[in-house]
C-alpha cells in the first residue's frame, strides 16, 4: 500500500506538482516519528506521481533511516550549508508548483525552496493537507484515550493534595510529576494552573508568589501527550468553599458544556455546536463574561480543525475529535471553564473525557 496515496490525490486535486512536508503533525502522522524543528531544515517532497525525495541534515541521517523512506535523500552538513542540498533536490525533482503547510512551513525553508527552483510557485495548502487528519483512525482514538486516561489519573492524584496556602506553581509541579509518573511522554502544552483572579485569564501562567485562598476558583487546563496524540482537559474546582455567585457562574458553564454534548453528531455544523453552547451562556446573567468560542479540533496538534465557532459551517463527520470548552471570565475576580474531548459519531458523540464535572470543593 502506498502510504503517500492521500497526499498524491490531494496534490492532483490542487493542481500542483508535489506537496512538501516539514516536521510537525502531518509529518508525524505519515511516519509515526517526530523530528524537532530547529535551524537545520528537513523537508520531504511528495510528488503527485513517482517516489518522494528529501533534504535532511547529515546529523539526522541515522534517525531518518528509521522512517523506511522510499526516495532520494540529499543530506548536508553545517560546515557547507543546505543550499546545495536544495539545488540537488531541484535537479532531481523539477517543480513548477508546490503546495506547503502554511501554518508550519518556516520562511527560511520557503526561501531555500524558491532559491533552488527559480520561478517556483508555492501555494498554501494547510487546510487541504491538515484536512487529511480530520477523521481519526480507530488506532488514533485508542491512543488518545490513553493520553486522556493518564491526564485524568494525574488530575485525581493532584487534586487530592491541594490545600489553601499552596502556590499555583507548587500545584503545577504536583500535576507535572503525576503526569509523568502515570505514563505521559510529554506535556501536550504548558499546563495552566490558575486560581483566584488569575483564573479569569484564559491562558494564564502559574504564579510563584500567590497563595491559594479559601473560596478561590482553581482552574486546571492541561494534557498528556502519548503516542503522538494530545489530551486537552479543563476542570475548575473551588478551594474550601464555593461562594454563591461563583457557584451560579459554574452552573451556567456546565449547562453550556452539556448542551454541546447534546447537539453534537455527524451532519451538524461547527457553527451549530458553538451557537447552541454560546446561546446558553448568553441566556444567563453572565452574558457579558463570554470571551471565546466553544472549542477546536484535537489530535496530533492541540489546536487543529475543525474550529467550533459561529460562522464555521463545516459539517462534522463521524470520527472527528474536538473540544467542548465553554467558559466565563470576570476580569480581576474569577474564571470557570469546563473542557471535554469528544468523538463525533453517526448518532451523537462519545465523551473521551470522563472526569466528573459536578461542582466540586477541594482542600
Amino acid at each position: 500500500m502506498d502510504r503517500y496515496s492521500a497526499l498524491r490525490q490531494t496534490a492532483r486535486q490542487l493542481g500542483v506538482d508535489a506537496i512538501a512536508l516539514v516536521p510537525g503533525p502531518n509529518f508525524e502522522r505519515l511516519y509515526n516519528k517526530s523530528f524537532h524543528s530547529h535551524e537545520r531544515p528537513l523537508v520531504i517532497v511528495v510528488p503527485a506521481e513517482g517516489p518522494p525525495a528529501a533534504v535532511v541534515p547529515n546529523l539526522e541521517l541515522k534517525s531518518f533511516e528509521a522512517l523506511g523512506f522510499e526516495g532520494a535523500v540529499f543530506d548536508w552538513r553545517d560546515q557547507v550549508g543546505y543550499g546545495g542540498a536544495f539545488e540537488a533536490l531541484a535537479a532531481h525533482l523539477p517543480l513548477t508548483r508546490l503546495a506547503v503547510e502554511g501554518q508550519v512551513m518556516r520562511v527560511f525553508v520557503h526561501q531555500a525552496l524558491s532559491a533552488a527552483n527559480p520561478g517556483l510557485e508555492i501555494v498554501d495548502a494547510e487546510r487541504e493537507i491538515s484536512g487529511l487528519r480530520l477523521v481519526k483512525t480507530p488506532e488514533e482514538i485508542s491512543i488518545l484515550e490513553e493520553a486522556i486516561r493518564i491526564s485524568e489519573t494525574a488530575l485525581s492524584e493532584t487534586v487530592a493534595q491541594v490545600r489553601a496556602g499552596q502556590t499555583e506553581r507548587e500545584v503545577e509541579n504536583l500535576l507535572t510529576m503525576a503526569l509523568f509518573r502515570n505514563g505521559a511522554e510529554e506535556h501536550a502544552f504548558g499546563p495552566i494552573v490558575a486560581s483566584g483572579d488569575n483564573s479569569a485569564k484564559p491562558h494564564a501562567h502559574s504564579r510563584i508568589d500567590y497563595a491559594i485562598q479559601p473560596g478561590d476558583a482553581l482552574l486546571f487546563d492541561f494534557g498528556a501527550k502519548f503516542g503522538g496524540l494530545n489530551a486537552d482537559i479543563t476542570r475548575t474546582f473551588f478551594v474550601g468553599h464555593a461562594p454563591e455567585e461563583a457557584a451560579e457562574l459554574y452552573q451556567a458553564v456546565l449547562a453550556a458544556n452539556l448542551k454541546g454534548h447534546e447537539i453534537t453528531r455527524a451532519g451538524v455544523t461547527a457553527h451549530e455546536v458553538d451557537d447552541a453552547c454560546t446561546t446558553v451562556l448568553e441566556s444567563s446573567k453572565f452574558a457579558d463574561l463570554i470571551r471565546h468560542k466553544t472549542g477546536h479540533g484535537l489530535g496530533r496538534a492541540v489546536h487543529e480543525a475543525p474550529q467550533i465557532m459561529r460562522g464555521n459551517h463545516e459539517k462534522l463527520d463521524s470520527g472527528m475529535v474536538f473540544t467542548i470548552e465553554p467558559g466565563l471570565y470576570r476580569a480581576g475576580s474569577i474564571g470557570v471553564r469546563i473542557e471535554d474531548d469528544v468523538l463525533v459519531t453517526d448518532t451523537g458523540c462519545r465523551s473521551l473525557t470522563t472526569y466528573p464535572k459536578n461542582l466540586t470543593v477541594i482542600g
